[in-house]
């Protein structure tokens, strides 16, 4: 209900997850929800949101931007930290909570952040590729932070030198590493193999997130270093697959149930009424987080000449904290250094800059429109093109190219191979989706693009561009939701021109209604094929067959 409420607000379903989170927590009135399950179930969101940055992780896209996202990253989370380690070190806490506290308010939100370039468009823009090239920074040293927390704090009590400690972790994690990015990488596609050879979505779904679950435990259990750490690199080894899409389109909804267990967990932590004891640590926060970080990164990347456009919104899609806050600071609490105030805090600062952030970011046009109206302001801040380094190559569903020169097809049977070497031969692009992988492997040694995945799916039609085809074509007769793969292309693609194939004529109502353009069925066809031949054996003219061909299919399918 909160989440329902916040977006119909405009606001991200995340303030209202927390929201919904405080309500049922100890500290407001009302049902006190388990909060030992809620921690439980959390951890299981913690794992799987870290395998979803694993597999999501594209070392293409970092390089792509890395002389800006790289030291801007750096740069800016490092001040970042140290005005939050300031800023609690004057409220009398030590240097260590500080530290911790200083860096959860660096880090930004990866789920907000790409919920608001995608709802203004900007995500495969030159902004949206540095902003997200910068949050792969800032994610690979909340990780490294992660691993390292523990052995600097030395949570054993023990008195082992600090040297000893962090050469322990680095043996550690290097086994860790190693071991994924050797027998991993080598057992886990071989074993997704096996399984997508089944063709069984749900144990395609369960054997994804047993791997991700798994290896995360193994890490904490045999290497002795965080889950959230095995699930990052079980992701990179998944992503580095063929299977990386499915994977994403498959079992990353439930990483997304289970994310949302972790924001309400959190919010069960906050506190109303402490809020009002602390409002200058909250302001300060605040402080830090929309106008502190986005300062920083704007003269960054508008020192870099980039156009002040370009800064403007990499600046404020930054402006935000969000889950791996959230992280930093459960750990630091476990580790004795962060109280609850300091929980109470990051959760507020969270709530606002969420709730702001998307507000914002809609006032970047006005900004440009009022700097474009004073012509010697204009030519200070705006710059040259942005480097070359910052165009990154667009996915498949960035492409700008004329529509009727792209289909999609669904499907690499007998017809569907006959389908894309016509669509070749005249020039028309073709993108299939198919859930054979040696079809896939073969398109694309063909140099067909072709995607392995679910095509019920949203997120599958999203990647393979159909935003940006003039055609659908469904090639298989026998394909399950075929209705619903149609509804879904129609949302994202209104001027779609669908062609579907179906198996019987009782199928073509459901069709129609999901919006296919034309249908061809085999009960259909082969009667049309044995009346022709009949007639033409009969000695009937072209002209009474045609008649006849078209009194029958009128019969058949409808006038």
């Amino acid at each position: 209900m909160f989440g329902y409420i916040t977006h119909r607000l405009g606001l991200s379903p995340i303030v209202g997850y927390l929201l919904a989170g405080t309500l049922v927590g100890p500290y407001t009135p009302g049902f006190v929800a388990d909060a030992a399950l809620a921690e439980e179930l959390a951890e299981i969101g913690v794992i799987l949101l870290m395998f979803g940055v694993g597999l999501q992780f594209h070392i293409e896209e970092l390089l792509a931007v890395r002389r800006v996202a790289i030291p801007g990253a750096i740069a800016q989370s490092g001040v970042a930290t140290a005005l939050g380690a300031l800023l609690a070190v004057a409220f009398g806490w030590t240097w260590p909570a500080g530290i911790v506290f200083g860096m959860a308010l660096a880090v930004a939100s990866t789920v907000v952040l790409v919920r608001v370039l995608a709802d203004n468009n900007a995500l495969h823009t030159p902004a949206g590729h540095i902003a997200v090239g910068w949050l792969v920074v800032e994610d690979l040293f909340t990780v490294v932070a992660l691993v390292l927390l523990p052995a600097l704090v030395g949570e054993s009590g023990s008195a082992s030198p600090l040297w000893l400690g962090l050469a322990i972790t680095a043996v550690k994690v290097s086994a860790l590493v190693a071991f994924t990015a050797v027998v991993g990488a080598r057992l886990i596609p071989r074993l997704l193999d096996y399984v997508a050879d089944t063709r069984s979505r749900e144990l395609f779904t369960l054997t994804v997130l047993v791997l991700a679950l798994g290896i995360a435990v193994g890490s904490a259990q045999i290497f002795s270093v965080s889950m959230a750490l095995g699930a990052f690199l079980a992701g990179m080894v998944v992503g580095r697959s063929e299977y990386s899409f499915r994977a994403a389109s498959d079992a990353l909804p439930m990483r997304d149930a289970f994310a949302v267990l972790f924001f309400v967990s959190v919010g069960m932590l906050l506190d109303p009424g402490a809020l009002l004891e602390t409002p200058l640590l909250i302001a300060g926060a605040l402080f830090i987080v929309l106008i502190g970080k986005p300062l920083v990164a704007f003269v960054l990347v508008w020192a870099m000449r980039y156009p002040f456009g370009v800064a403007l919104s990499t600046a404020i899609a930054l402006a935000q904290i969000g889950e791996f806050s959230f992280i930093l600071s459960t750990l630091g609490r476990d580790l004795g250094l962060l109280t609850t105030t300091a929980t109470n805090t990051l959760v507020a600062t969270s709530i606002v800059s969420i709730v702001v952030n998307p507000l914002l970011y809609r006032a970047i046009g006005p900004i440009e429109r009022a700097v474009g109206r004073a012509p010697w302001l204009a030519a200070r801040l705006n710059r040259d093109s942005p480097p070359a380094a910052a165009q990154a190559q667009p996915s498949r569903a960035s492409r700008t190219a004329n529509p009727a020169h792209h289909a999609l097809v669904v499907g690499y049977g007998p017809t569907g191979r006959t389908v894309v070497r016509l669509l070749r031969e005249n020039g028309i692009a073709p993108t299939v989706i198919e859930l054979n992988m040696d079809n896939v492997r073969t398109l694309k040694q063909d140099g067909v693009d072709a995607i392995y995945g679910d095509a019920t799916r949203p997120d599958t039609l999203e990647e393979a561009g159909i935003r940006r085809v003039g055609s659908l074509i469904l090639t298989s007769a026998g394909m399950a939701h075929s209705a619903d793969v149609i509804r879904a292309a129609r949302e994202l693609n209104p001027g779609l021109r669908v062609l579907a194939r179906a198996a019987y004529l009782r199928d073509l109502p459901g069709l129609k209604d999901a919006g296919a353009n034309t249908i061809y069925t085999g009960e259909g066809e082969v009667a049309l094929a044995f009346i022709e031949d009949i007639l033409d054996r009969l000695g009937a003219t072209a002209e009474q067959i045609d008649r006849e061909r078209a009194r029958a299919h009128d019969e058949l399918f409808g006038a």
